[in-house]
């Protein structure tokens, strides 16, 4: 094995994503143990990518964007056997370990698993972060059979997961989404309602009463959290992945605070991968984007309104 060339998309200081990222060439170092590198078929973007531009999780300069990549084996690490060379996996890139990530068309990879027959390369690469975060969040929550579950974003990506997981659970789920997800969420199992106004009364009325819990998976927005509240009569019911600040001042609970021992994924990330091979669990995908055009993906998935998951393929 050696270091391979490749194109990578990457970050020299931190600051707003437009500003601080660039296209560059780099060697892509042999893994190390535990590790493997694959060639990029598809790596997704998460608004996780514009926090580490901004400095979240600081490490070392230059970094990498891109947590989700789908791809083919290239060389493993020493400790590795359970795959080879031309094995096609998805999982996460070692973004903090590495100058580069996922957005390349090689990648470093710290954690694997087979895309299994039938599922587009694409449609895994969606799949670990958002299915981790709302798993792993509902598991934060304690949400438990028979419990009713709002969740205040379904046509976010984590909160359109964490519907299709929260039902296989036994969970009963109200949904709030506009109108791009309402039938999808409604066909699914879930009663949905509009954003907006009165959400908090629409919301009790399809409960039939206060919910149980609530997991808010829309993106930042103030003013929210209480209304949120209003849906339960409990702050401490309320968990948010987004609205962190005003969710600690009223006492919610915010999910980064309560992951502490989560469930490894990979007891629950094949199992997902598997159903969206079925079609029976999916990750909506907004557009796919060459790499070349990696700036008009990074402004798309910064919108705040992508309507799915943003790609790149390199």
């Amino acid at each position: 094995m050696s270091p391979v060339p490749a194109t990578a998309i990457r970050f020299h200081e931190y600051g707003e994503p437009a500003d601080v990222l660039r296209e560059e060439r780099v060697e892509i170092a042999d893994p190390a143990a535990r590790r493997v590198r694959v060639r990029v078929s598809a790596a997704g973007l998460n608004p996780a990518d514009w926090a580490v531009c901004r400095g979240f999780r600081p490490g070392g300069l230059p970094r990498g964007i891109g947590y989700d990549v789908a791809g083919v084996v290239d060389a493993v690490g020493e400790q590795v056997d359970d795959v080879a060379a031309g094995d096609l996996v998805f999982g996460t890139a070692d973004f903090l370990g590495q100058p580069s990530a996922g957005v390349a068309d090689v990648a470093i990879l710290d954690s694997w698993y087979r895309v299994p027959d039938g599922l587009d390369p694409v449609e895994a690469a969606v799949l670990p972060m958002v299915v981790q975060t709302a798993a792993w969040t509902l598991d934060a929550m304690g949400v438990e059979p028979g419990n009713t579950l709002l969740v205040h974003g379904a046509g976010a990506m984590v909160g359109f997961a964490a519907v299709q997981i929260a039902l296989s659970r036994g969970v009963r789920v109200v949904a709030t989404a506009g109108p791009t997800y309402t039938a999808e969420l409604t066909a699914l199992g879930a009663q949905a309602t509009p954003y907006g106004a009165g959400m908090a009364d629409r919301v009790r009325e399809l409960a039939g009463g206060p919910v149980d819990l609530v997991l808010d998976a829309a993106p930042p927005h103030a003013g929210v959290v209480p209304e949120l509240v209003a849906a339960t009569g409990d702050p401490s019911r309320v968990m948010t992945i987004s609205n962190h600040d005003e969710a600690r001042r009223l006492g919610a609970r915010v999910n980064l605070d309560h992951l502490t021992a989560p469930a490894p994924a990979s007891t629950f990330l094949p199992r997902y991968a598997a159903l969206a091979a079925d079609g029976a669990f999916r990750v909506p995908i907004a557009r796919t984007y060459p790499l070349a055009d990696w700036q008009a993906a990074v402004e798309l998935s910064r919108s705040g309104r992508p309507g799915g998951k943003v790609v790149l393929i390199p």
